[in-house]
């Protein structure tokens, strides 16, 4: 049977923008992931090699959001999407990425994009 496993508010250093500044002084990123998989072989082992790791996800997906700077956190949300699907056990992903310091003159609470992608 089908579960999920669900990563809320990692938090990672990007360089993601459109402007100069946001590339030069960077800002915090909050990802949400969401993966769908199969449950039942680590419910059934009791063994984290049966599951997708949590911390190791972790470990990858602050390292996409720290590494090579996009334009548009569309585009930052399909690549931690396709990092979360790298994992054959994974079928499908759903990926917030929430920019709380977007460079809005007004007042808000955040920023985000969220989509969801299929093995």
């Amino acid at each position: 049977m089908p579960g999920t496993i669900t990563l809320t508010g990692l938090r990672a250093r990007g360089y993601h923008g459109v402007y100069r500044e946001e590339r030069e002084q960077g800002q915090d990123f909050v990802v949400d992931v969401t993966l769908e998989l199969d449950l039942d072989p680590a419910a059934r082992s009791d063994q984290v090699e049966d599951t997708v790791d949590y911390g190791a996800l972790a470990k990858v997906l602050v390292a996409v959001v720290s590494g090579e700077p996009v334009n548009l956190i569309e585009t930052l949300a399909d690549r931690l999407a396709a990092a979360c699907l790298a994992d054959d056990r994974v079928d499908a992903a759903t990926v917030t990425v929430h920019k709380p310091a977007a460079p809005i003159p007004y007042e808000f609470a955040d920023v985000a994009v969220t989509l969801r992608r299929t093995r």
